[in-house]
């Protein structure tokens, strides 16, 4: 991606669609360690396209932790710790 004379780039169209954003949208370039994010300030998205999103970033995640074969309830006390204030008894 090239910045013209005036400091203008180019957002490629995918990303535009990812983000919801097109003419007047407002854009804003975060810093970060790793070089600069592009945020979307003012989205003006329905609930459903947002639950839709949500839902997209769900099923990219799925699958992506390794439990090590432990169940969900030895990996919840693996992460929170023993709880010694619950009486089983």
């Amino acid at each position: 991606m090239r910045i013209t004379t005036k400091g203008q780039v180019t957002i490629p169209k995918p990303i535009r669609d990812h983000l919801g954003i097109g003419p007047g949208s407002e854009v804003e370039f975060v810093a970060t360690d790793d070089g600069v994010r592009l945020v979307a300030v003012n989205e003006n998205i329905s609930e459903e396209e947002r639950l839709r999103r949500f839902t997209d970033l769900l099923d990219r995640m799925e699958g992506t932790l390794d439990l090590g074969g432990m169940t969900t309830d030895e990996y919840m006390e693996w992460l929170r710790g023993p709880r010694e204030d619950l009486d089983f008894d």
